[in-house]
């Protein structure tokens, strides 16, 4: 069968694409990769459709061995890339023959790398879509060794690959963009969440970012408030638990909540949540 064999998975690699969408009254969330703006370039690299899957690998330490000729792509988290034990360049277009195998290292910075291939990994489909959906468990499964993955036909002509530079990805401190609401009249002091900083704890994943505070109170929830009825949650809400420390909803968040939301990140910003480490600290600005 040709295709790419899996060889390692490091701690987690998933098959990704842009998610499913229209399916939230159903009960059955996006999905997709964490880190949106990579994929998409990835995906144009190779000359697919943006949409295309590609595999998300947490932090690094995929292998594999392309069993026919392919062309493929690294992006998002820059973790080095070895092609026979040669390393290869990190966002270029790389050419393998049948029986080379590649290796990923575990990056610097960032926490997901993402891996395209021209022609798409072609698993099936599940309502629209080949994201991999740790919450509800829709999907494929997550990648072991010596599974094959099928690569569907090239297309005909490359996409157009935007020449814009992308902001390189570092440990520093991440400041990102919060629109207040829409519960913020349930806290005493939503403007704690844009003072000082909040770091990302170690139990963060693709559901969500779980912050700890820095130097930073508490998010008070009012104590006269009686407890929300279950609405709904966007990507991006800040959602504070009686703790008071806030989970930030990522890829695979729930649809629906019963805490309140005292603010959204802004979307153009959830692909650099996506990849902040545990660790990493956090400073919110008001948009």
């Amino acid at each position: 069968m040709n295709g790419l064999e899996i060889l390692e998975t490091g701690p987690l690699s998933l098959i990704q694409d842009l998610g499913r969408i229209g399916h939230l009254r159903s009960g059955v969330g996006v999905s997709g990769a964490a880190d949106r703006r990579s994929l998409g370039l990835g995906n144009r690299l190779v000359g697919n459709d943006e949409s295309a899957a590609g595999i998300e690998v947490l932090l690094g330490g995929l292998s594999l061995r392309s069993r026919h000729s392919s062309t493929i792509a690294f992006t998002g988290a820059p973790a080095q890339a070895y092609r026979d034990g040669i390393p290869v360049g990190h966002a270029s277009v790389i050419s393998l023959r049948p029986g080379q195998t590649v290796h990923l290292d575990y990056a610097p910075s960032g926490l997901r790398t993402y891996l395209t291939v021209r022609g798409g990994i072609v698993v099936p489909s599940v309502l629209g879509s080949r994201s991999t959906d740790t919450m509800s468990g829709i999907g494929p499964a997550p990648l072991e060794p010596g599974v094959v993955l099928p690569i569907g036909p090239s297309p005909l002509a490359f996409s157009p690959v935007d020449l814009a530079p992308v902001p390189p990805m570092t440990n520093e401190t991440l400041d990102l963009r919060v629109v207040f609401g829409p519960r913020a009249d349930r806290f005493t002091n939503p403007e704690t969440l844009v003072q000082g900083r909040w770091e990302v704890s170690s139990d963060s994943d693709r559901i969500g970012a779980r912050l700890g505070r820095v130097g930073t109170d508490e998010l008070l929830r009012r104590t006269d408030d009686t407890e929300l009825p279950t609405e709904g949650v966007a990507l991006g809400s800040i959602q504070v638990p009686p703790s008071g420390q806030p989970v930030v909803f990522l890829a695979d968040h729930p649809i629906t909540g019963g805490y309140p939301v005292v603010g959204v990140v802004a979307d153009a910003d959830i692909d650099r949540l996506g990849q902040a480490r545990p660790g990493q600290h956090i400073r919110f600005v008001a948009a």
